[in-house]
């Protein structure tokens, strides 16, 4: 004798319940970004600032960013200073001692705009790579 299937009814994701909706209301930081396309600065050297200054009070980072001597320290003491004058944009009361930078990252950006090139040996030539960067921080009041 055949079996029967058993019934799907009730199978299969439960509805939403009442107390959770997708356009709940929560209290989230203010957040606000600055970002610098195409510097030119290689990555590796981009990174090694701002890890720096990850994770810090932005008026700490900023004085640290002021004393650091390295290539990118002027141009991420730059990003910090306009993320910082975006906030102040958004909420023009706001405190800097609350503000920390929550999230820096360096990207590679393309480099096809600095195309050089190295004579070689043998009638050949051989790219010159520079480095171009794209970083972009967000300070946050959390």
């Amino acid at each position: 004798m055949l079996e029967r299937a058993p019934s799907r009814a009730g199978v299969g994701p439960a509805p939403p319940s009442s107390s959770f909706s997708k356009f709940s209301e929560t209290k989230r930081a203010m957040e606000a970004t600055a970002k610098a396309k195409f510097q030119r600065i290689t990555v590796r050297k981009a990174r090694t600032v701002i890890g720096l200054i990850r994770g810090k009070n932005a008026a700490e980072a900023l004085e640290m960013l002021r004393f650091t001597r390295k290539a990118a320290a002027p141009i991420v003491f730059k990003l910090l200073d306009s993320a910082i004058s975006n906030a102040r944009a958004k909420d023009p009361n706001l405190d800097l001692d609350t503000l920390r930078v929550s999230e820096v990252f360096a990207d590679k950006a393309p480099d096809s705009h600095m195309r050089r090139w190295r004579p070689r040996a043998m009638g050949r030539a051989t790219k010159i790579v520079k480095g171009v960067s794209h970083i972009t921080l967000i300070v946050s009041n959390d």
